[in-house]
């Protein structure tokens, strides 16, 4: 057996306890997770192009790489320094959005990019992360104890979300109400306000598919207005009167206020093939390709609809569609996995960390990042409609690939200065 002499033993010794000290340091989920996600998306997007005139799938990789060496510097950067930059950071994010209206490049039917010497700059993607970061500021100091404590974060969040609705753009439109929620419940908000901050939606919704729930749901409502609000008539009263006026009002619009297309854009997942040339043809395509994939897949870069581009824009927002014909389900359920795993690290992270600023930072990242996997993969296998969320870390798309980096950063920026203690009403366990 062939054996090392003393000092070589001590050097090998000192080598290995080195690169322990090295990978001690990582966070192997915050950082892994993503980049075995982006090793794999560069690959089926090269799928997606083998019959097509161009190559750029290599961008995803080379945005990556950037988007890395960003993201590290920011991980050494104490999150508190950005305190003083978040209202600068906010009014830089709405300059952009605001451009977009003069000098922004229309595609697909949204106007939401900036051509900056070729580079196609998506303003709304940063909005989420420079809003993400003002509301923690303000959440941190001015806690949802009191109804009246909502109309600042929601005043704040109000004029990003309008110039992103009209662009029209409005999957990023809705991460933003997504946000808001989950980040004003970490303030302190009663989850009972968080339903009937939703309940108006509910109604709604109801009110155009099985409208006698509503007797049901109305007293419902009212009866957690009585619970929770501290003015129990009045908001009982508000309660009952929001939900009656949109239970009426929502058919009336719905009839009168949207077009024949846009009703059938909001609906035609629940049966596209009523429409299977035209705008169901994506949903159909894509439950098809996911389909075909069965348990095991057809292989990477073996997949027949997705060399054949049966499905449109499938390098983008149906990026999970050729996930799931080359990978099968199996490699499905393992990247939805590893989107459960990132976000429970973030919820550690953001349970550990020594100040409410850097918690609600990272819970509203972790929100942002799962809402998006939630609506874009119920999208491509036909459980909601098409509303224009990318797949994080997965479809392609520089702006995201950058913004989803950055984010990275800040929550490894907490996650190395976390204390070793739980701060008491933030655990998320």
């Amino acid at each position: 057996m062939l054996s090392l002499p003393g000092r070589s033993r001590s050097l090998f010794a000192r080598r290995v306890r080195s690169r322990r000290r090295l990978l001690a340091g990582v966070d192997l989920v915050l950082w892994g997770v993503p980049l075995a996600m982006i090793l794999l998306a560069g690959i089926l997007i090269a799928s997606t192009q083998r019959q097509a005139d161009y190559a750029d799938w290599y961008q995803h990789w080379i945005t990556a790489v950037v988007g890395m060496g960003v993201a590290l510097l920011l991980a050494r950067l104490p999150l508190e320094r950005l305190q003083p930059l978040r209202w600068p950071l906010y009014g830089a994010v709405v300059a952009g959005l605001l451009a977009v209206r003069v000098v922004g490049t229309s595609a697909l039917g949204a106007k939401s990019w900036i051509n900056i010497g070729g580079f196609y700059l998506q303003p709304s993607e940063f909005a989420k992360l420079a809003v993400i970061v003002l509301l923690a500021g303000v959440l941190a100091r001015h806690p949802v104890e009191r109804p009246v404590d909502l109309v600042r974060p929601t005043a704040l969040i109000s004029l990003p979300w309008l110039l992103v609705f009209v662009e029209p753009d409005l999957g990023s439109s809705l991460v933003f109400g997504a946000v808001l929620l989950v980040m004003l419940y970490w303030a302190g908000m009663p989850g009972a306000w968080v339903v009937l901050l939703l309940s108006p939606l509910v109604a709604a919704i109801v009110a155009g598919t099985v409208p006698w729930l509503l007797i049901g749901w109305i007293p419902l409502v009212a009866w957690l207005a009585w619970k929770s609000l501290p003015w129990k008539r009045l908001g009982l009263s508000v309660a009952v009167a929001v939900q009656t006026l949109f239970a009426v009002g929502t058919p009336w619009l719905w009839e009168h206020g949207l077009r024949p297309h846009q009703r059938a854009r909001l609906t035609l997942f629940l049966d596209p093939g009523q429409d299977p040339l035209g705008g169901g043809y994506h949903l159909l395509q894509s439950t098809v390709g996911i389909g075909s994939g069965q348990l095991w897949g057809t292989g990477l870069m073996r997949g027949a609809l997705t060399k054949l581009r049966f499905i449109p824009e499938q390098h983008t927002d149906f990026i999970f569609s050729a996930l799931g014909e080359e990978t099968g389900f199996i490699g499905s359920v393992l990247v939805v996995a590893g989107f459960v795993a990132l976000v429970w690290r973030l919820l550690h992270i953001a349970g550990r960390a020594r100040t409410d600023f850097e918690s609600l930072v990272v819970v509203g990242i972790g929100a942002m990042l799962m809402f998006q996997v939630v609506v874009n993969i119920n999208m491509t296998i036909g459980l909601g409609p098409i509303t224009g969320i990318p797949l994080p870390f997965l479809s392609y798309g520089r702006s995201a690939m950058l913004m989803n980096f950055m984010a990275l950063g800040l929550c490894a920026s907490v996650g190395r200065r976390a204390g070793s203690a739980t701060r008491p009403g933030k655990t998320p366990w």
